[in-house]
């Protein structure tokens, strides 16, 4: 299995992120080909729009001065999810890939309604409060897309060891099979 390229929380002893940036940083270390890294950068310049918007949920700004930030953010997503439609087949064969596309498309949505209601006269599905939790959500997925697909690879490119047997048992295999045929 691939090190975890994330920091080991100690009580756990398994991989954490505590913030955007260092989420940004595990996306920035991916050493793969050229639609992960690209992948990743998406995903770093996501995660710095939601670092913005979060700073300021928590500065107590209302949704007036949010919104700019979030019309800014669901154009980013756009844009990455378009970038997550073209990426080859060997990724939409993976099962996370369609968890994250449903999350990003769920997040979108979301951003939509929040946008819509500016008011705030109607509740909507999430309140600004889970933005958070909503965000690091979608962005986990990605994190385990790009886990799994680097698993994935990495497997895929170790040789096989099923079609190399040493010689006496390619031996007993030759006579095993020229026996058979008569």
């Amino acid at each position: 299995m691939t090190p975890s390229r994330l920091s080991i929380d100690p009580s756990t002893q398994l991989p954490h992120a505590q913030s955007f940036s260092e989420l940004s940083h595990f996306l920035r270390s991916a050493v793969a080909d050229e639609e992960t890294l690209q992948l990743g950068d998406s995903m770093g310049l996501l995660a710095s729009h939601i670092e913005a918007i979060v700073a300021a949920l928590k500065q107590g700004h209302d949704r007036a001065a949010v919104a700019p930030l979030l019309m800014d953010l669901l154009t980013i997503l756009r844009e990455h999810r378009a970038l997550v439609i073209g990426l080859n087949t060997a990724w939409r064969g993976l099962y996370e890939y369609a968890s994250y596309l449903a999350a990003l498309n769920n997040f979108r949505v979301l951003i939509g309604q929040w946008l819509l209601d500016k008011d705030g006269r109607r509740e909507p599905a999430a309140g600004f409060e889970d933005f958070e939790l909503i965000a690091w959500r979608t962005l986990g997925e990605g994190m385990l897309l790009i886990d799994i697909y680097d698993q994935w690879r990495g497997r895929e490119q170790q040789e096989s060891a099923l079609g190399t047997l040493e010689d006496p048992r390619a031996e007993r295999a030759r006579n095993w099979w020229s026996r058979l045929r008569g």
